[in-house]
């Protein structure tokens, strides 16, 4: 159980890789636009984001708020990419508080024990 729990959050972090790191690209390049990268990295996010969310045999469960947050924040990455996907350019506002969202939810990650 451990080793398939360790594989998510493996999983988890390569779609935050995804996501986070086709964003940069799109900035650097100039032209701010949802990249295949960034749909499949928000997709991996919250598929596994929801399968590590799946109670543990061993008692060392997250606290049901942080869940809820993670998962809010992922659902709105998600639909802030999924809708964006087919624009030629996307609005920098938009496009900047997808970043700032990614970045927020790995904070709760880290940061809240």
């Amino acid at each position: 159980m451990e080793a398939l729990r360790l594989i998510l959050r493996y999983v988890h972090l390569i779609g935050f890789a995804l996501l986070l790191g086709g964003a940069v690209v799109q900035y650097i390049s100039g032209k701010l636009r949802i990249n295949p990268a960034m749909l499949w990295g928000s997709v991996i996010m919250l598929a596994t984001g929801i399968s590590l969310s799946a109670p543990l045999r061993d008692g060392d469960e997250p606290a049901p708020a942080k869940l809820v947050t993670k998962l809010v924040l992922a659902i709105l990455i998600f639909v802030m990419v999924f809708f964006s996907r087919k624009r030629d350019v996307v609005n920098r506002g938009h496009f900047l508080a997808t970043v700032g969202l990614t970045l927020v939810n790995a904070a709760v990650a880290v940061f809240w024990r």
